[in-house]
């Protein structure tokens, strides 16, 4: 068993499947009513293939190969150029012109001459009609095994009839393929849409999802599918809910909008009183310094009159002081003896 992973050629259905495909020599079986497909996505299994430059084998047992090719065209898909290269090759036939064994000895035959690394087979319904519906699940069993050994991968479609279950196949060989793919119509809204499920993947972990599978010019195309409170929606039911929803997110994109210029202009004015009221501030600021250098220039000039008063007091105080003079008793002394020795004479 190999542990490497190829495309399906379709990038949505390589996520569904894990993001990088199937395994290479796995089996892979695509089933759903007439119409949903089966083919398209086989034929992007091929040119995936091609574009590798790995050889495909494609057995169709319902279509002529110009017809295949035409078809394909209308998709984006323009197979012609890898059949002149060698690296497609078209088995065509009806399951009736043979037996099973025949069949199952030309495939052998086919794939030792040819050694594909991808073989398709496109139905293996159609093998019903060519025997019993036992022999063709033997034969199919065996052409599984057969494409294991020789670590090729196998695509099969196979048609699912409308009376059916949908998760049943006209040739029962899902139990022994590897992955299965389901298609289904959808039919909401008056209108019959594609849908797609991965119903297993042995080995990977797989998407559970719906996806809407639309066949377009530019090939298979898997969108989402809106699930909500009126079910699943498809096709013009599912672009009309789109529309509604971003109708609804455009309206609040725009409220959102309209509220954050209102923010903003709030803010712009907030900002714009933020600086009046600072530049009041630094206003009274200002004017406050300026009174503080006024008084104290002030109390320096009254410190100075002050001290320059106390000097001038002094200095007059000094002035006004009188000479020094003799006691007067001892004056009265002089006078006495003066005055004495005048008697005496």
């Amino acid at each position: 068993m190999s542990d490497e992973l190829v495309t399906t050629g379709i990038p949505a259905l390589d996520t569904m499947l894990g993001g990088n495909g199937v395994y290479r020599g796995s089996s892979v079986l695509v089933s759903g009513t007439a119409g949903t497909g089966k083919s398209s996505i086989a034929a992007h299994f091929a040119d995936a293939s091609c574009r590798r430059g790995e050889r495909c084998l494609y057995f169709a047992f319902e279509e002529s190969v110009s017809q295949i090719t035409r078809n394909m065209r209308s998709i984006g898909l323009d197979l012609s150029p890898w059949v002149k290269k060698g690296l497609l090759r078209f088995v065509a036939g009806r399951p009736s012109l043979a037996g099973m064994e025949m069949h199952l000895a030309i495939m052998h035959k086919q794939v030792r001459d040819f050694d594909p690394r991808l073989v398709i087979v496109d139905p293996i319904s159609n093998f019903a009609d060519a025997g019993t519906r036992k022999d063709a699940i033997a034969m199919l069993t065996r052409l599984l095994d057969f494409l294991k050994t020789q670590q090729v991968t196998g695509v099969f479609t196979s048609l699912n009839s409308g009376n059916s279950a949908a998760e049943a196949t006209d040739v029962s060989v899902s139990s022994v393929t590897d992955t299965w793919l389901l298609l289904r119509d959808i039919e909401l809204g008056g209108e019959r849409n594609r849908g797609l499920y991965v119903l297993k993947s042995r080995g990977m972990a797989h998407s559970n999802q719906i996806r809407e599978f639309v066949l377009s010019a530019d090939g298979v195309q898997l969108r989402e599918v809106y699930s909500g409170p009126e079910g699943v929606l498809t096709g013009s039911m599912r672009l009309a809910q789109e529309t509604r929803e971003q109708t609804a997110e455009e309206a609040r994109s725009r409220e959102f909008d309209v509220r954050r210029r209102a923010l903003e202009r709030k803010r712009r004015d907030l900002e714009a009183r933020i600086a009046a009221l600072q530049g009041e501030l630094e206003d009274d600021a200002s004017a406050l310094h300026a009174a503080a250098r006024e008084e104290t220039a002030r109390v320096g000039r009254n410190e100075a009159e002050r001290q320059a008063m106390q000097r001038s007091r002094k200095a007059g105080a000094r002035a006004r002081t009188p000479e020094a003079r003799p006691p007067r008793g001892d004056g009265n002394k002089r006078s006495n003896g003066s005055r004495q020795g005048a008697r005496t004479s």
